[in-house]
């Protein structure tokens, strides 16, 4: 009797606030200061979008203006120095943050024979080094276009939303994945579409919005909270990455320092007006 093979499965993990404690690129935030690819200015300019995202993530039309500004904020930005930084503290930025929960799960899914897959909006020249970190088969991210070496401020994929799910869509088909068989896992309200693509969606972390939609559609909710040092967890994946250029999201990572300083600098500028209304 003819055995038929089972169609394969595999299980789509976001990245930010889903695998690892924080986000991508607000881990990079200090190196890339201190290389002198941001300056002040730069920095609070983009302070507002990147602490509304650390508080409790941002909605479309926010994520929208952050892209637009990232991308005009790389251009001319010099691709080899960009991965210098990078290769330099990725392993060591990102290694302490990733959720006990999340490897759990990605070590859960390759024991019954699933791929697993990132499927990020950061920049791919980031993903791609944090998936090897964490044993994953494939990677979806963002692509910034570069020309003569450096970027040019435009975006070649953007792998957000939509495109989410359809880069899936895609994967099924030239992977073979049965896709009602299929797992996925966001924090985001704007990854429902991808969690729409698979028989499994589950939801983490999720703020209100977003834990009232898994309600009404009936999806598990997950809490993961143990951010763990992978490579005393995992050893055997903790090895260092290949060099790393951070495209998109390596913009957005210089910006993101700026939620905590605008938030502190405003704390400042209040109090010392206070302090003048109380003298006169």
């Amino acid at each position: 009797m003819k055995i038929l093979a089972q169609p394969r499965t595999a299980a789509f993990f976001d990245l930010d606030k889903t695998v690892i404690a924080k986000s991508s690129t607000l881990t990079f935030s200090r190196s890339f200061y201190q290389g002198g690819l941001i300056n002040r200015r730069a920095v609070l300019r983009s302070a507002y979008a990147q602490f509304v995202y650390l508080l409790g993530g941002a909605d479309h039309d926010q994520t929208e203006r952050m892209r637009e500004y990232v991308s005009s904020l790389c251009r001319g930005w010099n691709v080899n120095q960009v991965k210098e930084i990078v290769a330099e503290t990725l392993h060591e930025v990102i290694d302490p943050i990733i959720y006990d929960e999340a490897a759990s799960l990605i070590e859960q899914h390759h024991a019954e024979g699933r791929d697993v897959v990132i499927v990020s909006t950061s920049g791919a020249e980031v993903v791609e080094p944090i998936g090897e970190l964490l044993g994953a088969d494939r990677v979806v991210a963002t692509r910034m276009v570069v020309a003569d070496g450096c970027y040019t401020g435009e975006v070649e994929y953007y792998a957000y939303g939509p495109a989410k799910a359809e880069a899936i869509a895609e994967l099924a088909v030239s992977e073979g994945y049965d896709l009602a068989r299929c797992y996925a896992y966001s924090d985001s309200i704007t990854d429902v579409p991808m969690l729409e693509a698979v028989g499994h969606p589950h939801v983490v972390n999720p703020d209100r919005a977003f834990r009232k939609e898994a309600t009404a559609r009936e999806w598990p909710v997950l809490t993961f909270e143990r951010p763990v040092r992978l490579r005393q967890r995992l050893p055997s994946l903790a090895m260092p990455p290949r060099p790393a250029l951070a495209a998109g999201a390596a913009v957005a990572a210089a910006a993101c320092a700026a939620g905590l300083v605008w938030y502190a600098s405003r704390r400042r500028s209040a109090r010392a007006t206070a302090a003048r209304f109380t003298t006169v």
